[in-house]
């Protein structure tokens, strides 16, 4: 019986770096920072799954504060523009 993990095939998943960050904006209609000290760098993350749970999470506690909003940057897509972005399966 072959195993269907790619890392025990030698397969190992690409690395596919996200940031999640976030703050207090100055108005809903835009994305500007009321106080730039004050962004909240969440962590860089291996690829988008882990990245939207941490996402996730800090979205949830600021729920009752309009104001917040985070963000996940597709860091990968900066640092190799060329490259095609994977497609979805799920």
């Amino acid at each position: 019986m072959t195993s269907r993990d790619p890392k025990a095939q030698g397969e190992a998943k690409p690395q596919l770096l996200h940031l999640v960050f976030g703050g207090e904006l100055k108005s809903l209609d835009s994305h500007e920072f009321r106080d730039l000290d004050k962004i909240d760098i969440v962590g860089l993350f291996p690829d988008y799954a882990s990245a939207e749970r941490a996402w996730r999470a800090k979205a949830q506690e600021t729920v009752d504060r309009a104001q917040f909003r985070y963000y996940v940057v597709h860091l990968h897509r900066l640092l190799e523009p060329d490259l095609t972005p994977p497609t979805r399966t799920a």
